[in-house]
């Protein structure tokens, strides 16, 4: 019977290999200033309207606000994005690509196939599909 107590340990490579992944395909692609964690807030731009308040992204990626502030004002800093101001409420601030955030989707998108293509290498449709299904219970359980 197969060990199944290293699960944790699993995960953890796995997700740390996959940063290793990214971050060496983004200096072969000459992108500077982006981290892996830049990742799920570009997706979110890329798939979603124009706009995001930085409220709704810290809940659309599952981070604390401080978290999604930091991440944010790294992207800022490095031409990806821009905040913007609500003007009939100061208090809401929205997350926008720029031209320069824009122009490496690309780019971006090539990485992520690239990196789930080497992931999934080897299995089915289904043992994907049953794997995702298996995780995202995993996580509902915690």
């Amino acid at each position: 019977m197969m060990k199944t107590n290293h699960i944790v340990g699993l995960i953890a490579n796995i997700r740390e290999k996959a940063h290793h992944f990214i971050i060496q395909e983004l200096k072969a692609h000459n992108i500077e200033g982006l981290v892996p964690s830049h990742g799920a807030i570009l997706s979110q731009l890329y798939h979603q309207e124009e706009k995001i308040p930085m409220a709704e992204l810290a809940k659309r990626i599952d981070r604390d606000k401080s978290t999604v502030t930091t991440l944010v004002d790294k992207l800022v800093e490095v031409g990806y994005v821009r905040k913007v101001k609500e003007p009939n409420d100061r208090r809401m601030t929205y997350i926008v690509l720029t031209e320069q955030g824009q122009s490496i989707k690309p780019v971006i998108q090539a990485i992520s196939h690239k990196m789930l293509a080497q992931l999934y290498a080897g299995f089915s449709d289904l043992e994907k599909e049953m794997l995702v299904r298996l995780l995202e219970r995993m996580l509902q359980n915690m």
